[in-house]
């Protein structure tokens, strides 16, 4: 391994004590606890990008954070770093995030704004020390602080930190405004590999793009010639899967070569090191970076705003905010096991829990729920 990479035996350990496991190390104990906890299952029905009635092939978040996982374990074996820790941090990332993808977290947060807001990565926080009920002796998962600190800080430093993640903060200092560890950052740029490229996928899938489209694009445009030239005979789908296999072999062949440098320049001796520098350790080229801005303004011009998607999100905010209205302002209709710990309707100790159980629900479950609510021809 690297002499930065993170490693088990030196963790900073768990908030409560436990006796370690003799089979697995510490990352990966927590590796297992996030794949067996009910939010990572709820990945399967939330939205990546298109709702999952559109179609059966499009991308989940549980599908998505399976790429992310397998990106970030190719990424860090080559530069010789955790593997078990970047693969845990990176299925983590996403169990924050609400129903129908950023339009429901967008409403929600809206929706919250007189209590505080909403954060999906906070959420994620909230998750795995709070909200998982699994254990006789604490409440959430009881993850490593490499763990958690990854999961706060994956995306760097943190500049505003919001009111639940510096709650947590104040009783286990995750040092918010250092760097994360390389793993959580290998995780961070692992994430942007996989949604772009597989965002793509969805775009061509959907019909919104063809490949002629990304022709000017300075990153997949010569892959897609170099495609064309290989398999002239090939079907245009099999030549759009060869392109995306290809374009992310580029990113990650860049990632590792920039981080290799950078490792040569600035010398970390350990993983805390990598903490303490000014900048990030794990990056892409100043060339693949602008590429890959190109790349992700040309998605969001083609496909987040196509209007079979901004339609679809426009209702899932509907969804979303009437769901968190009615249930703050009627509380006693929430579930058994959630209206016992409800406070008052409009309270902020009931806007918190409200939000928490909004934000849990997967896109079948709120659909479901708005119709039986407000659909007065829905049996309840």
């Amino acid at each position: 391994m690297a002499p930065f990479a993170s490693r088990p035996e030196k963790s900073r350990g768990r908030l409560h004590s436990e006796l370690d496991s003799q089979a697995r190390s510490v990352f990966q104990r927590d590796r297992d606890r996030i794949v067996h906890c009910a939010a990572f299952r709820r990945l399967e029905h939330k939205t990546q990008v298109f709702v999952h009635h559109e179609g059966d092939h499009y991308r989940s978040r549980l599908t998505h954070t399976l790429e992310v996982a397998q990106i970030a374990r190719s990424i860090s074996r080559e530069l010789g770093l955790n593997e078990d820790l970047a693969e845990t941090l990176a299925l983590a990332h996403d169990l924050g995030h609400t129903p129908f993808g950023h339009a429901g977290g967008d409403a929600l947060n809206e929706a919250m704004q007189s209590y505080g807001g909403f954060d999906h990565n906070a959420q994620t926080l909230r998750i795995v020390t709070k909200l998982e009920r699994r254990y006789g002796d604490f409440d959430g998962l009881n993850l490593t602080w490499e763990t958690l600190e990854g999961i706060v800080k994956h995306n760097g430093p943190l500049t505003v930190v919001v009111e639940s993640v510096e709650s947590y903060n104040q009783e286990h200092d995750l040092e918010l405004t250092t760097f994360p560890s390389p793993e959580a950052q290998v995780a961070s740029l692992a994430d942007d590999i996989a949604y772009n490229n597989h965002d793509i996928d969805d775009a061509l899938r959907a019909g919104f793009i063809d490949l002629n489209n990304l022709m000017e694009l300075p990153l997949v445009g010569p892959v897609i010639e170099e495609v064309r030239a290989l398999y002239p005979e090939a079907s245009l789908v099999r030549q759009g899967h060869e392109t995306i296999r290809r374009v992310i072999d580029r990113m990650v062949t860049d990632l590792v070569e920039e981080s290799r440098n950078r490792a040569k320049i600035y010398r970390p001796a350990s993983a805390q090191a990598v903490r303490e520098l000014d900048v990030p350790l794990i990056l892409f080229s100043a060339d693949m970076a602008a590429h890959n801005e190109v790349l992700q303004t040309f998605l969001f011009d083609n496909m987040y705003r196509h209007y079979r998607v901004t339609r679809m999100a426009s209702k899932a905010r509907r969804v979303v905010r009437n769901l968190f209205r009615f249930f703050l302002e009627e509380p006693e209709c929430l579930p058994t096991e959630w209206r016992q710990r409800s406070g008052l309707p409009g309270s902020s100790e009931t806007a918190q829990l409200v939000g928490d159980y909004v934000a849990g629900m997967t896109d079948l479950y709120a659909l479901d729920e708005h119709a039986k609510i407000f659909d007065s021809k829905v049996k309840l």
